[in-house]
């Protein structure tokens, strides 16, 4: 895969993806990450690329040109899937992800300051968000997107890791612990140590069902759920009355 980051903030990404997993994944091949300073692409001898807003209205706009130069500049455009970065796109989630680990060739553009002259989305395949919320620029929203798709690319992550992780299915993930067995008067369950799988794998699906009653019971009208599941449910709903 490649991925393109059009930003005015190079120094803002790149030490992310220096590191940890997504650093292996661009050292073993799996994907090639390029962070373009759209900048150089301006056509005014100062490199300025904002001006202000037609119609007034406070803060600066980024302009259209340098943007769209850049991306003309970028080796097979034409069939690269193009993002930006915006609060109108739908908001991000694991279903995207798995979507876009699917491409090839992924550019997502970061906007900055006020915004962004509303031209470029006419080149752009998709506008995603990730939160209602205000950034000061995309550069985070874009380090989002890049770390949530690489991770899912083959041979990054052990396929088993992925298989049970949260948003899988609609449902939060399972608590999970580790050495020692006991910390600070805190006790492993015991169950996780008894070595019975069976129970084990109803105990991690029982919490899997409470932690998303409890804490995100949205995913649970999309979640499918087996007769199993609805009676854990039915139980877990009586003990939290």
């Amino acid at each position: 895969m490649i991925i393109d980051i059009l930003t005015l903030f190079k120094d803002a990404i790149t030490p992310y993806l220096n590191s940890s997993i997504i650093k292996r994944a661009i050292e073993s091949g799996s994907v090639t990450i390029n962070v373009i300073d759209y900048r150089e692409y301006s056509t005014k001898a100062n490199k300025r690329v904002d001006d202000y807003s037609y119609g007034g209205g406070a803060g600066m706009i980024i302009e259209a040109t340098p943007v769209i130069n850049c991306l003309k500049d970028i080796p097979d455009i034409e069939n690269a899937y193009k993002i930006i970065t915006s609060p109108i796109g739908k908001t991000y989630n694991e279903k995207k992800a798995k979507k876009l680990a699917k491409l090839d060739h992924i550019v997502i553009v970061c906007g900055h300051y006020e915004g962004i002259d509303f031209r470029i989305n006419d080149y752009m395949d998709e506008a995603i968000s990730i939160g209602d919320y205000i950034l000061t620029g995309g550069e985070i929203a874009s380090l989002a997107i890049v770390d949530s798709v690489v991770r899912l690319l083959p041979n990054v992550i052990s396929k088993d890791s992925i298989d049970v992780e949260s948003f899988d299915d609609n449902l939060l993930e399972y608590p999970q612990y580790t050495r020692p067995v006991e910390f600070d008067g805190k006790k492993v369950p015991d169950v996780l140590i008894s070595g019975n799988h069976e129970n084990i794998r109803k105990w991690r699906r029982y919490k899997s069902l409470e932690l998303t009653y409890l804490y995100r019971k949205d995913l649970l009208r999309k979640a499918k759920l087996t007769s199993e599941d609805m009676k854990m449910l039915e139980d877990i709903k009586n003990e939290n009355k």
